[in-house]
């Protein structure tokens, strides 16, 4: 039987961001047009942990917050789930290349599907996607848009070199 998914969305610089909840762990965090719900949603998250979730979000974005300590569940492959939990290594205010994160996952070929890994994963900012970039501070890609990860990035100190495209 599947687990009723509670949804809220809280406003932040990058945004309406929609956050979804089982009962005891935070399931997906949508950035706005990410989430077809997001329009439906009305009222204060009932669950606590989905209160918790927007507590930390909203500290995050007002600069009082660098890490989060939520409950997650995570649905990808096993893959998927060991660069979530390296990029979650990533310091706030840092950088990691998507080379390197490879190397330190055992196998320096394995770069692209890094990216590909970061692309799906359900919980931005939690798990920091953002802090993932090409060799030389390139940006590379972001499922929302590489202007969000520049005012994230940005939000964090970090200011990699302007690009275009």
């Amino acid at each position: 039987m599947k687990q009723q998914v509670e949804r809220t969305v809280i406003d932040t610089i990058v945004g309406p961001l929609t956050i979804g909840a089982d009962k005891t762990h935070i399931r997906f965090v949508a950035f706005s047009g990410e989430d077809d719900a997001e329009r439906s949603i009305t009222g204060a998250p009932v669950s606590p942990v989905l209160r918790e979730a927007c507590s930390q979000l909203e500290h995050y974005f007002k600069g009082d917050r660098r890490t989060f300590d939520l409950p997650l569940r995570m649905a990808g492959t096993e893959f998927q789930k060991r660069v979530w939990l390296a990029l979650g290594e990533i310091e706030f205010g840092h950088v990691l290349s998507y080379g390197e994160l490879a190397r330190r996952l055992g196998n320096p070929h394995l770069a692209r599907a890094v990216g590909q890994a970061a692309n799906k994963n359900p919980l931005p900012i939690i798990i920091p996607c953002h802090r993932l970039v090409g060799s030389g501070g390139w940006l590379g890609g972001f499922a929302p848009g590489v202007e969000l990860k520049r005012v994230l990035l940005g939000h964090e100190g970090v200011h990699p070199p302007h690009q275009n495209g």
